[in-house]
């Protein structure tokens, strides 16, 4: 059974008596699976095959099928929903864009889903032609598409699907700075979320809907704001911030997370877990109880053989992107890891000026990446997208945010506080320049730091870029975990480099004393 293979479920009973025409519902539920068809290793990044067969590896596709056939199993009545952002992270979304997502997506079942800010990454053509090509509803509360002629008549604000013989409504919620965070295009209009909540509720009440659900691609915080600030929702399937729930090392909440009479559930991402909740409403379609947790993919769960077949044949042309001719360089790139780990080498530069191109207009002035990240150097000539895949393999996405300047200086003192060990923390930076003395005593070796030509003020606000790994507290820079107005969910960074040295034409990597070592 799949609770003994995947983990035991926890209850969570809300009360102790139950209506004589109680219905069970149990939801299964994913988010934020950015194309992860194959499996991912522990850091949500590629899976070598001799590493899945020894069982090191979690996710994929494959795996998903097993574990939704076992679920529905064992469930005699279930639905099947997405909180958004299937769609980029991975070459498949370069090769297919949302094709694979959709066929894929048909294959297991999906009631409905959400529109994550990722489904308008390549705007409102390639979402469109995805929403015609799934066999469920596509929802978005919050947003007037009303002016949208590629979207007006696809995306509807709520559905009603019926499930032994209830009806239960499904409400669509998306970011409401998406039009900052993808390219939905001007003719797409964001609105509150919790407005446009209550509207759809009403309207679904009216109707004599009383088991109501919102797919919500919007954060575990503000599912919590979007509960607290409106009546009659009774399930809220998060995504958005990767949130993982439950039990385990790393969650953030219980799963469910109860507030009120709502119960908030999120499945971390990339396919690693499987959500499954099951709810039981009363005759006035109020929850009385809820219990479940995210069921892990890990080697316990076979892969489904026919899947495995099929996306290998679906990724036979991503051998022709990563032999793909994206630009050319003058000289080497210096990516070497007793260069980049110690100094100022041309391979952090053409990263962090590439990170900082990227998202400079949003009034980000600094870029910080780790030295570790950098896996290898580019020869001169032509480069390929497969040498900036080696290059940056980790899959690790671009991360803005807004620190105080005094921890900006915390983060280059974290950064040099391992350069005897060759520490993988070592920070190559853009937007500013700093000096830093070895010999002096950890947490003390960096000064004469300056941000667009001018002094490093402690108490200003600083707007930065980084990777998701680095700005989440990868390799010790645990003070950006509590940074203002993060955003971890850009484009990937082998992405972003490799679009910056196409715009570049013939890239001279260079160095220009913006790290001094005394």
């Amino acid at each position: 059974m799949i609770a003994r293979i995947l983990g035991t479920t926890a209850a969570l009973a809300l009360t102790a008596s139950a209506a004589s025409a109680d219905y069970s519902l149990t939801i299964l539920h994913t988010n934020d699976f950015h194309d992860r068809f194959e499996p991912i290793s522990k850091y949500d990044g590629p899976c070598a095959p001799e590493d899945n067969t020894a069982g090191d590896c979690f996710g994929g596709e494959a795996r998903l099928v097993t574990a939704l056939e076992q679920a529905r199993a064992e469930n005699d009545n279930t639905i099947l929903v997405d909180g958004g952002d299937q769609f980029q992270g991975t070459l498949f979304y370069t090769q297919y864009k949302g094709t694979m997502t959709a066929e894929f997506m048909n294959k297991l079942g999906y009631d409905a889903m959400t529109v994550g800010n990722h489904e308008f990454d390549d705007g409102p053509e390639v979402l469109g032609a995805f929403v015609d090509a799934v066999d469920f509803p596509i929802l978005m509360s919050n947003a007037d598409i009303s002016g949208e002629a590629l979207l007006a008549d696809k995306i509807v604000k709520s559905t009603v699907i019926e499930k032994k013989g209830e009806k239960i409504g499904l409400i669509g919620l998306t970011p409401v700075d998406t039009d900052e965070l993808s390219s939905s295009g001007p003719n797409v209009i964001f609105t509150q979320p919790a407005d446009a909540v209550q509207g759809e509720v009403d309207k679904l009440t009216a109707e004599g809907v009383n088991k109501i659900i919102v797919l919500s691609h919007s954060g575990y915080l503000v599912d919590q704001d979007v509960a607290a600030n409106t009546t009659g929702v009774d399930v809220i399937v998060g995504g958005h911030d990767n949130t993982l729930l439950g039990d385990m090392e790393g969650a953030k909440g219980k799963y469910p997370t109860m507030v009120g009479d709502t119960a908030i559930v999120q499945a971390y991402a990339y396919g690693k877990y499987l959500g499954e909740l099951n709810v039981t409403f009363d005759d006035d379609g109020v929850i009385t109880e809820a219990s479940g947790q995210p069921l892990l993919m890990d080697a316990a769960v076979a892969e489904d053989q026919p899947t495995v077949d099929r996306i290998a044949e679906l990724a036979k042309p991503l051998e022709e992107i990563r032999n793909e001719v994206i630009g050319e360089t003058t000289e080497a790139v210096d990516g070497s890891r007793d260069v980049c780990r110690a100094m100022e080498c041309s391979g952090g530069n053409l990263i962090a000026d590439a990170m900082l191109a990227r998202v400079k207009d949003q009034g980000i002035q600094v870029a910080i990446t780790n030295g570790g990240g950098i896996r290898a150097g580019i020869d001169a000539g032509e480069v390929t997208k497969g040498e900036v895949l080696t290059v940056l393999p980790f899959q690790n996405t671009l991360s803005t945010f807004e620190v105080p300047g005094q921890v900006l200086l915390e983060a280059l003192e974290n950064g040099v506080s391992e350069m005897e060990e060759g520490g993988g923390r070592f920070p190559q930076v853009a937007g500013m320049t700093f000096t830093v003395d070895p010999a002096a005593e950890v947490g003390s070796r960096i000064s004469d730091v300056m941000v667009d030509g001018a002094p490093l003020d402690p108490a200003a606000t600083y707007g930065v870029v980084s990777n998701n790994f680095v700005r989440n507290g990868g390799d010790g820079y645990k003070m950006f975990q509590s940074a203002a107005n993060a955003y971890d969910f850009g484009p990937d960074l082998a992405d972003v480099v490799a679009d910056y040295i196409a715009e570049n034409g013939a890239y001279t990597p260079y160095t220009d004393g913006r790290i001094t070592v005394n």
